[in-house]
Parts: C-alpha cells; structure tokens; sequence
C-alpha cells in the first residue's frame, strides 16, 4: 500500500460531511441542499472505488481490499446522531443507496465481474424481485449489477427512468454514485471555498 493511501476514508471525513448537513438549510426540492447529499455520497463512492483500483492494481490484495471496504461501510453506515428528524431522514436516505455499492465492491473483489447478464437486465429483474416483495434477490441482482458496472458497463440511463420509487430505486441511485467514482475517481471538496 503507498503512503499516500494508508487510508481510504476516516471517521472524521464522514463527521465533517455530517457537520455540513447538520449547518445546513436542507430542502431536498433545492438544488444546493440535494448537490450536498450527492455529494457526500459521491465522495463515499469515490473512496470505495478507490479501493477497487488499489486492488486491481495489485496494491492491495483481496483480504486488504475487503477489510478496506468493510472499513468505510462501518463508518458510513453506523447510525448518525443528528438532532433534525427530517436531516437523519436525508442521511438515511444516502445510506441506504451506499449500501449496494459496498456489497457491489466486495462481491467485485472476491469473484470478479458477474460473467452473464446486463447492467440493464440484473436492474429490471431487481425491480421485477421488488415488485415480487423479495427484496434479498432484488439486492442480489443490483450487487451483480454493481460489479459489471465496476468492470465498466454502463448503466443505462432510460432503464433507470422506469423505475418505480422504492429499495431498488434508491440502491441504483447508489450505483450511478460508483459509475460516476470509476470513471472519476476525484475526491468531491467539502468545502466550496
């Protein structure tokens, strides 16, 4: 492991990003306050991302990779304490996307890309297990999902469109936060000045 990345993500960048959300005015219909929630999402997959890289890379093996992995999600998704109801609703809400991309990445790591299957097809049978109520397959599917779009497939952007507010929804929302990290890995600012 180099030096520069002895660590992916800290206890205290989440903490910073809370603080952010805590200070902050938040009205998810208002531009400023849903590009803050995207972004402390985007940052959380930016470092998972950046694991995935370091492990490809040969930088870190898969034991390293997956203890990496487990680091940021028992940060990112240890329960927050935060006085507004409606700003621990948000946060839960970002949470919950996160969570497909962890399993996404660890499931990347242990066994690779899913060999048969679309980005598109595992995304509408999650939808069609959702609809079914069987919400483990639905998350199984989008962590197959996951790892092709680690791999490099797209997600389609119309396939998205079609679905239906809900887990699946919202997991997609957390795999479009990966597409974008693999494609950019660049750190979001936490601050705008």
């Amino acid at each position: 492991m180099t030096d520069s990345e002895d660590t992916f993500y800290t206890e205290d960048r989440w903490q910073n990003w809370l603080d952010r959300v805590a200070e902050e005015e938040l009205d998810p219909e208002n531009e400023d306050s849903a590009r803050l929630l995207l972004n402390l999402q985007d940052d959380t997959a930016i470092a998972v991302a950046k694991v995935v890289s370091a492990y490809t890379d040969g930088r870190l093996d898969e034991g390293e990779a997956t203890e990496e992995i487990d680091g940021i999600r028992e940060i990112v998704l240890a329960e927050v304490d935060i006085d507004s109801e409606e700003k621990a609703m948000l946060i839960d809400g970002v949470q919950t996307s996160l969570v497909c991309v962890f399993y996404a990445a660890e499931e990347y790591v242990l066994s690779g890309a899913a060999e048969e299957g679309s980005v598109a097809e595992y995304v509408e049978a999650a939808a069609a297990a959702e609809a079914e109520e069987d919400v483990d397959a639905a998350l199984g599917y989008l962590v197959q999902a996951g790892t092709r779009i680690i791999d490099g497939e797209e997600l389609p952007l119309e396939t998205v469109e079609e679905l239906e507010y809900g887990l699946v929804s919202e997991w997609v929302n957390g795999l479009d936060s990966l597409q974008s990290a693999m494609s950019d890995p660049e750190v979001v600012e936490e601050d705008d000045s």
